[in-house]
Order: C-alpha cells, then sequence, then structure tokens
C-alpha cells in the first residue's frame, strides 16, 4: 500500500529503514550488498525493445527487465546531462540542487559541485564500500572541489569534461589525477581505441578487484551521445538495413556515412557492455548480493544533432518534445532493477519517480542513513514488494537553459511553463492518464489543479545566484529589432 507525503516537502524523516527485511549496517560486514548503476547518456524512453523499440537490438537489457523490474514513471533528474547527474549524485530536485544547467568552465569541465555537497558516494564509503565512478562525469574538474576523488569515488577514470566527450575516439583519457594518451586515437572520426571499450574493461576490473567487499560502481555510459562512432565489427550488423543517407555534419559533430546504422550499432554495443557486466556478477558469484539500475539522464536528443535522428527510431515513444525539455520526451526515461532474489522477475512499476530518489534508494539498499536533505524517497518497498512505499505528492523540476521552464507532476497532472525566458507565467496542464502526450491543455479547465501547481512552483524553488530562472528570479529580457546595416 502507498502513503501520500504532505506536498510541502518531501520528508526525509521517514528514514526510510522500517524494512524488516534490511539489517543494520554493522551487521551487514563484508556482505553489504554491492550497487551497480548504470546510465545512458541521451537514451531516449523508447530506444531499448523491453519499451518498444523495433529497430535496435537491446537484448541483454530487456533481458535484465525480464529477470528484475521495468519502472513505466521514471524521470531523470533534468533535461541534460550535468544537473541530471547533480539530481542523482546528491538527492536533490531541481529547486534545490547546486548544479541546475550545463556551465562550461575553461579551460576543461563543468562548474564543480562544492566541497560541502553530499554525494551517494561520500555516504557509502565509511561503510566499508569500495566505489567507482568510470564514464562521464560533469560535476568539476580534476583538482576542483567537484573532482570526484574529492566526492567519495576511489576510482574515477573516462571523461571528466562533457564537451570531451564528444568524440568516442579521443586522444586521452582520465584516471584519477593522471591524463592517460590513448596511443593510436587523433581526435578524429575513427581510432584504435574505442572509449566504450576502455570504460567497459575498467568495470570488469574494478568488480574483479572489489568481489570480496561492498562496491557502489557508478557507470555513467557516453553511448549513445553524438558524435556516431562505433567499430565496424558492431556496424556491420545493421549495414544496409535502415534506410541510411550519409550525415555531412552540418548539424554539428562528426560526419558519418550511415547515422542510422551507426546509432543503432552504438546502443547494441552498449546492451553487450551491459550483459557483459552482468554475466561477471553471475561468474563471481555475486548475482544474489549485487543490485544492477539501468537508467538514462534525460530524454533522446532533439533534431538530427550529429545526425542522430530520434523521430526515425522513435526515441521518445509517444511522449512530447526531446532532451533540454521539461515536457515527458525530455525527462521520462528508462528505469529497470534486477537484483537476483529479491526483486521478483517480470514486474513492472507505475510508481512515479525520479533519480532523485537513487540516494536514498542506495542507502536503504546499503543499510546506510541518508542525510538530512535529500528530496528523494527510498524505491526499495516497491522493488522488493514489501513494507509501505512512500510516495511523492509530486516530482519538481526547473531548467533555466532552453528558454527557462518549471514543470510539476502530481498524481495524474503535469504542469509546465515552457518558456519563462520569453516572460510567461501561465500554466500548461496535462492529464498524463488519459492525454500522456502532452497533446491538450487543459488549465483553463482545472484551476483548482493549476493553482496547486502554481503554489509547488513557489515552494519547492529556491533561488540559485549561479543558475537564476528566468522571468522568476530575473526579469525577461524585453525583444528588440534588428537594426539594418
Amino acid at each position: 500500500m502507498y502513503e501520500k507525503q504532505p506536498w510541502r516537502r518531501l520528508l526525509w524523516s521517514a528514514f526510510f529503514f522500517s524494512l524488516g527485511a534490511l539489517v543494520s549496517p554493522s551487521a551487514h560486514g563484508a556482505n553489504a550488498p554491492n550497487i551497480v548503476l548504470i546510465m545512458a547518456d541521451d537514451l531516449g524512453y523508447a530506444e531499448l525493445g523491453c519499451y518498444g523499440q523495433d529497430k535496435i537490438r537491446t537484448p541483454r537489457i530487456d533481458q535484465l527487465a525480464a529477470k528484475g523490474m521495468r519502472f513505466t514513471d521514471f524521470y531523470s533528474g533534468n533535461a541534460v546531462c550535468a544537473p541530471s547527474r547533480c539530481a542523482l549524485m546528491t538527492g536533490k530536485h531541481m529547486g534545490h540542487a547546486e548544479i541546475r544547467d550545463n556551465r562550461e568552465v575553461k579551460p576543461e569541465g563543468q562548474a564543480p559541485i562544492s566541497a560541502e555537497t553530499v554525494t551517494v558516494a561520500e555516504l557509502l564509503k565509511p561503510h566499508g564500500y569500495s566505489t567507482a565512478a568510470i564514464g562521464k562525469w560533469g560535476l568539476g574538474m580534476v583538482g576542483s572541489s567537484g573532482d570526484p576523488n574529492r566526492q567519495g569515488f576511489d576510482l574515477f577514470y573516462g571523461f571528466n569534461c562533457q564537451r570531451h566527450a564528444h568524440n568516442h575516439y579521443p586522444t586521452y583519457v582520465w584516471k584519477n589525477d593522471q591524463r592517460i594518451t590513448l596511443e593510436g586515437n587523433t581526435g578524429g572520426a575513427t581510432g584504435k581505441q574505442f572509449t566504450h571499450d576502455l570504460l567497459e574493461q575498467e568495470c570488469l576490473e574494478f568488480i574483479r578487484r572489489s568481489k570480496d567487499q561492498p562496491f557502489f560502481l557508478y557507470v555513467p555510459f557516453l553511448i549513445p551521445h553524438v558524435a556516431i562512432q562505433v567499430p565496424e565489427d558492431s556496424l556491420a550488423e545493421y549495414a544496409g538495413k535502415l534506410a541510411d543517407e550519409p550525415y555531412d555534419g552540418k548539424s554539428g559533430y562528426l560526419p558519418h556515412p550511415a547515422p542510422h546504422a551507426g546509432y543503432a550499432a552504438m546502443v547494441t554495443r552498449m546492451d553487450r557492455s551491459v550483459g557483459r557486466i552482468v554475466d561477471l556478477v553471475r561468474e563471481l558469484k555475486l548475482e544474489d548480493n549485487t543490485l544492477i539500475i539501468f537508467t538514462s539522464d534525460n530524454g533522446g536528443t532533439h533534431g538530427r544533432v550529429g545526425g542522430a535522428d530520434s523521430a526515425f527510431f522513435q526515441s521518445n515513444g509517444k511522449f512530447r518534445g526531446d532532451k533540454g525539455k521539461l515536457y515527458e520526451g525530455g525527462i521520462r526515461v528508462p528505469f529497470i532493477a534486477r537484483w537476483t532474489g529479491h526483486i521478483p522477475a517480470g514486474k513492472t512499476s507505475e510508481l512515479p519517480a525520479a533519480s532523485y530518489d537513487l540516494l536514498a534508494t542506495i542507502c536503504d539498499v546499503a543499510g546506510v542513513k541518508t542525510n538530512d536533505k535529500t528530496d528523494g524517497v527510498s524505491l526499495l518497498p516497491t522493488l522488493l514488494g514489501t513494507g509501505k512505499q512512500i510516495v511523492h505528492e509530486f516530482l519538481y523540476w526547473e531548467f533555466p537553459g532552453y528558454g527557462g521552464q518549471q514543470a510539476v507532476r502530481m498524481g495524474e497532472w503535469k504542469g509546465i511553463r515552457p518558456a519563462l525566458g520569453k516572460g510567461k507565467t501561465d500554466v500548461e496542464l496535462y492529464h498524463l492518464l488519459t492525454d500522456p502526450s502532452e497533446a491538450t491543455n487543459v488549465a483553463h479547465e482545472h484551476p483548482e489543479v493549476v493553482a496547486k501547481i502554481v503554489g509547488i512552483m513557489e515552494t519547492e524553488h529556491v533561488p540559485s545566484a549561479n543558475f537564476p530562472l528566468q522571468t522568476i528570479d530575473v526579469p525577461a529580457k524585453p525583444k528588440t529589432k534588428d537594426k539594418k546595416k
């Protein structure tokens, strides 16, 4: 059964530890559950077979869903990379999060989270967890306060900077504070070392090294974020099968001779990596003590950027919008959890949840108390099918990028302000149960629902000096006519 939270705040004080199935942290010891959290980059809601995709093969992730639980109403923390990762790592929604938009910092990296920020890795480490982040970080460059090694991770390997991650054959990657040169790569369209494969290798090596102690492995893969690049052995599976025309690079990123085939092959190669992680966990006889989670950082990419073609693959399914937008297509994402012997196989959940719930969930799994500032709730009662699930009264997002936006999901209702940068504060209202595509704005028919949503927007938004919200925190800029030269 479900228990509603008071809508004005997500009550962290429920503590999430009333489940009799869990024991205290001190009793876990070396037998504390392992957690593997895999996050794809720009993977749309419907780009997996288990979510309706019929052009891209994802047999291993589909198998993960068949042997675990698949959520239908799960959301990313925001509609683009860095803030979504901040929400996941810190358990805070965008009204409270430190990073609320992508912001590059020269010479390399993004705006860092502060030293005071508490990540899920920092909560786990004092309880004997070995921790690794392998993939794309985006929350602070090496040596900054946001350096993953200063945010609870024993090992960091991959791309610290999101822009650096725009090429899958770069000239270097980072391993902790060491810049590792990749021999045979020139930063062009191809090379000798495909970094996704290097990430997979590091993941497998970390699991092998950590098999005798509890571990937390965070795997923010780069795929399928453009540029479209993939080794020939994967490309061959789709070559000539997906109505392709060459991409010339004019919409950004590197050109590709067969972008549909290349994109599909990237996703399938990532699927293979997920399978190899699952297989190793089984081989090491850790299967019944390891929670494996798969999700995405936001919806499928927009337009034909980098040659990606969300319309062709129906990447976001029936949902409106895409990456960068707070409509459903920009933030509703896949979420799959498997824990052999604990999560019943083949189950589906319609519980509305978001990536900022993962800090509370992972801490609950580990038997570790969370901090007092999380906006999330533990999803463990739903995953295990035991205990009382606390249900969000609402989910909240704000985003100063892409024109300035706010959004709230409140039960069956979704309210959005999509154009704050234009000074527009009217709320569009959609009834998701009957209109999941957000096609019909019914705000005028339900003023009482709109009023509640506006109240949530006002209460949950705490102004950020670094990421002010247009019109709400700063006046919208007046329109000016271009002068003819």
